[in-house]
C-alpha cells in the first residue's frame, strides 16, 4: 500500500474514533453517505467533459475517499476492510480478462465480457437476465441497462423501425390519459421508447441527454446576454420575441 493510501485511511479511522473523532463523521452511516457517493462521481463526470485535469484530480480525490469512507464503516463493523475491497475488484477484473490475464489470448471477442459476467451473475444466484441492474441508477441509465440485458436474450425488435412506431403508440396513449396516474405511467413508456431508439442508433441516451442539456443552457444563456445587451427584458417579450433570439443564439454558438 502506497504511504498517501495508508495516509488516508490513518484520516479515515481519525475521523470515526467514537472518543476522539469528528461528530458529523462518526454520525453517519451507509444510507446517509450513499448520496455523497452518487454526487461525487457526477463531479467527476463534470470535470472530464470540461477537460478540467486539476478540478478532476481533486474531484476523483472526492470519489476516493468515499471509497474509504464506506469500507471503514464495513471494517467497524466487522464485514471487510478496505484491502478486501481493493482483492475484490482486483479478483474481478483478472477473471474478466481471461484474454490479459489468463490462457485465452488474442483479443476478446464481442460479447465475450457479457458472457463472463452473466456467469458471475448466475454463480451468484442471479438467474433473470433483469438481476444486477441497481434500482439506484438513474432512471434513464436504468432504461438503457435493462433494454440491453432484454435483447441480449432475444427480446428486441429486429430493426428501430418497431420502436419508432412504439413511440408514436405511446405518444397517442400519453395524449389520451385523464389521471394525474395515467399521465405518470404514459410519459414513462414514453420516455422508456426513446431510450429505445436511441439505443438502436448506438448511442448512449445519459451521454446524448447531458449533451442536449449543455447545449441548451449555452444558448439559453447567450439568448439573455444579446437581450441584455439591447435593453430589453428578456423574461418580459413574447413568445416570438424570445423565438427571434433563439435564432440569434443559435447562430451566434450554434
Amino acid at each position: 500500500m502506497s504511504d498517501q493510501t495508508d495516509r488516508l485511511l490513518r484520516i479515515m479511522a481519525r475521523l470515526r474514533d467514537p472518543v476522539s473523532g469528528c461528530e458529523w463523521d462518526t454520525a453517519q452511516d451507509f444510507a446517509s453517505i450513499a448520496p455523497y457517493t452518487i454526487e461525487e462521481a457526477y463531479e467527476v463526470a463534470d470535470a472530464i467533459e470540461r477537460s478540467d485535469m486539476d478540478d478532476l484530480r481533486g474531484e476523483l480525490g472526492d470519489l476516493l475517499f468515499q471509497v474509504v469512507f464506506h469500507a471503514r464503516m464495513a471494517e467497524e463493523a466487522g464485514d471487510f476492510a478496505f484491502e478486501d475491497v481493493a482483492r475484490s475488484i482486483g479478483d474481478k477484473m483478472e477473471a474478466r480478462h481471461p484474454h490479459i490475464f489468463g490462457d485465452e489470448g488474442g483479443i476478446m471477442e464481442d460479447g465475450r465480457w457479457e458472457d463472463i459476467k452473466a456467469a458471475e451473475r448466475s454463480r451468484s444466484g442471479q438467474n433473470s437476465a433483469m438481476d444486477g441492474v441497481a434500482n439506484a441508477l438513474p432512471a434513464l441509465l436504468r432504461s438503457h441497462k435493462l433494454q440491453k440485458r432484454a435483447a441480449r436474450v432475444g427480446f428486441e425488435w429486429p430493426d428501430v423501425t418497431g420502436p419508432i412506431d412504439k413511440l408514436r403508440e405511446e405518444l397517442d396513449e400519453l395524449a389520451q390519459a385523464q389521471t394525474d396516474d395515467e399521465k405518470l405511467m404514459e410519459a414513462g413508456d414514453v420516455l422508456f421508447s426513446v431510450v429505445n431508439i436511441v439505443r438502436r442508433y448506438g448511442v448512449d441516451p445519459e451521454q446524448a441527454l447531458r449533451a442536449s442539456n449543455a447545449k441548451f443552457e449555452r444558448r439559453f444563456r447567450k439568448m439573455e446576454e444579446l437581450s441584455q445587451n439591447e435593453g430589453e427584458d428578456f423574461a418580459a417579450l413574447d413568445l416570438d420575441g424570445k423565438e427571434t433570439y433563439w435564432q440569434r443564439a443559435k447562430r451566434t454558438i450554434g
